[in-house]
């Protein structure tokens, strides 16, 4: 289904172009939701009409904006945000740990509880690396066009740095973390990295609104990239991108080995992107994901569920 090029893809991206929210699956609920966006306003207004889009990339998606908005939720002045936010997007902050917040950012990168998010053990499972909503493909290609046009998912234009080759028509998983939700991202499975670079780039939104309307954002923001060789299921390329207001992208695993669902760094304030790129033939996306995207939705998925399997 998601194989073949142009199935479908053509007229849902037009229905959500036209549309004003955006709907998610529930995998854990077993329902189609709509999103609550975070900055929603801001967001329309900078990405959708030209004017808006014009500022957003002339001022607004430089670094030093960002970076000043991640100062600002650093200070112990914007502890005072925390508890309306926590209300307005119910956040459940049972399932993290407890303690007092230094600033919204402190609270932003909150870790879960230790057994919170227990993650797949199955040596042919690969478990999600975030938590967050996903989108997947069993290979990439020019003809795809939700909600980014092919020729800006391919492993050339992602991964950069020539390394790119061993992911050539393999598999992608690509998870959006929304300002809500749990901004650490994980190991998927044990193993060693090879190769890592940085990327400089701009820093635009990366809300399905703002990739409708410049397709080209995950090629062309700032992100870190992961080259790493598994034991159970091959090379993956991992890769972190920046997005507006994101004041930082921190690796904080050290070393060159690591076990599955060690943490291997998290998004200061903002919304980010996790893409993950496989060797073609080695594993393939769990069904239900495969399924939403042909259908032009992306999938909410708990931290440490399977979302694709060694074939």
């Amino acid at each position: 289904m998601t194989d073949r090029p142009g199935v479908g893809y053509a007229a849902v991206d037009m229905t959500l172009a036209e549309g004003s929210t955006i709907q998610i699956w529930n995998r854990t609920r077993g329902r189609v939701e709509t999103e609550k966006v975070y900055g929603d306003l801001w967001m329309r207004l900078l990405y959708g009409n030209h004017a808006g889009a014009l500022l957003a990339h002339g001022i607004l998606s430089r670094r030093l904006l960002s970076a000043l908005v991640g100062a600002l939720q650093s200070t112990r002045w914007s502890t005072r945000r925390i508890g309306p936010f926590i209300r307005d997007f119910s956040i459940p902050v049972e399932e993290f740990e407890a303690r007092e917040w230094s600033s919204f950012n402190d609270f932003f990168i909150r870790r879960f509880r230790p057994g919170a998010r227990p993650f797949a053990t199955d040596p042919a499972a690969l478990p999600a690396f975030a938590e967050a909503r996903y989108l997947a493909y069993e290979r990439v290609h020019p003809d795809l066009s939700f909600p980014v046009k092919g020729r800006f998912l391919t492993p050339r234009a992602i991964v950069d740095g020539g390394e790119a080759a061993p992911f050539t028509e393999g598999p992608l998983l690509l998870a959006r973390l929304a300002p809500v939700d749990y901004h650490r991202f994980h190991f998927p499975d044990h193993g060693r990295i090879s190769a890592q670079h940085r990327i400089g780039g701009r820093l635009h939104s990366v809300s399905p609104l703002a990739l409708r309307r410049r397709p080209d954002i995950l090629a062309t923001n700032e992100r870190h990239v992961t080259v790493m060789t598994t034991h159970h299921l091959g090379q993956l390329a991992m890769v972190e991108v920046g997005a507006m207001n994101v004041g930082r992208i921190v690796q904080t695993h050290t070393g060159s080995d690591f076990a599955r669902g060690d943490e291997k760094g998290y998004f200061c304030f903002g919304a980010s992107t996790v893409l993950l790129f496989g060797e073609a033939g080695r594993w393939r996306p769990s069904a239900d994901l495969l399924e939403q995207t042909a259908l032009g939705r992306e999938t909410l998925v708990r931290l440490g569920e399977e979302v694709a399997r060694a074939v």
